[in-house]
């Protein structure tokens, strides 16, 4: 009995697209029983609804078998792949080299479910006990790479694990924006390692609260509306687009990187929409 198309199923075109960049069967393994676009709605769902892999509804193949191709594909780098392909093909869409000169880190802490797991800590700032996640972004917001590490790591810590081999990966990069979390010690790094420029992007308020006045001074009024940060509120959007994903409202997941997994393969799901 063929299955009611949900709303979160690849299209045809989207299908096209995704398709040829799916391992294939191994010469000597055996065929595969189910079909593997059944297999990437079934994961597309479980990102959009946010459900345990145990409730995936009995229309999809069996959950046991859709987490075997979303670990099997985590582990070979299968998702990290696929976006890289998608993203290429979107930024030439848009007119820009398939790969970025410019990139944007920053960090967004998340809690944990008291499931636990490894990689947990406290996020004394944000009042957040859960973990961090790093993102690289370019330009247009669209990812990079992504590690997941426990919330009490500093950012400026995290940002260094995030960037490890990135040249490999991104040999055009020639520059970063960050916020001013990230001290001129980690500016210093970036430029002793990699050879490129950081630009520290601060709030226009930062300070104002250690400020100092004479006596009988009243401090310049703080204005408090909203402000857009220069490329910093790129990837603040980047987090919107993830959380409209319900699987990653929280950080549900035992392993950060079955984390990191579901935020390549949701990335890769949004970038999708771009191409249909």
């Amino acid at each position: 009995m063929k299955r009611k198309p949900d709303n979160t199923d690849v299209s045809d075109v989207e299908w096209a697209i995704i398709e040829p960049l799916i391992p294939g069967v191994q010469p000597s393994g055996r065929p595969r029983l189910r079909n593997p676009r059944e297999i990437v709605n079934a994961i597309f769902y479980i990102q959009r609804a946010g459900c345990a892999w145990r409730l995936l509804p009995h229309e999809f193949p069996p959950w046991q078998t859709v987490y075997y191709y979303f670990r099997a594909w985590q582990i070979a780098g299968v998702w990290q792949a696929m976006l890289k392909a998608v993203r290429e093909r979107v930024r030439q869409m848009l007119g820009r080299q398939a790969t970025p000169s410019a990139g944007i880190i920053d960090a967004q802490s998340v809690k944990t479910t008291e499931a636990g797991g490894c990689e947990r800590g406290y996020d004394g700032g944000k009042k957040v006990k859960g973990r961090k996640r790093h993102l690289l972004v370019d330009t247009q917001g669209f990812l990079l790479k992504a590690k997941v590490l426990a919330a009490n790591k500093a950012d400026q810590e995290g940002a260094k694990q995030l960037l490890e081999g990135i040249k490999q990966q991104f040999p055009c990069l020639q520059h970063l924006w960050v916020d001013g979390g990230y001290r001129t010690t980690f500016v210093s790094w970036v430029k002793e390692h990699f050879g490129w420029s950081v630009q520290r992007v601060q709030h226009p308020n930062a300070g104002f609260r250690r400020r100092i006045t004479a006596p009988g001074v009243e401090p310049a009024p703080i204005d408090r509306s909203f402000q857009v940060i220069p490329r910093r509120w790129v990837v603040e959007r980047t987090y919107g687009w993830l959380g409209r994903y319900r699987r990653l409202s929280k950080d549900y997941e035992c392993l950060p990187e079955t984390s990191e997994a579901f935020i390549y393969s949701t990335s890769l799901r949004i970038l999708l929409h771009r191409l249909a």
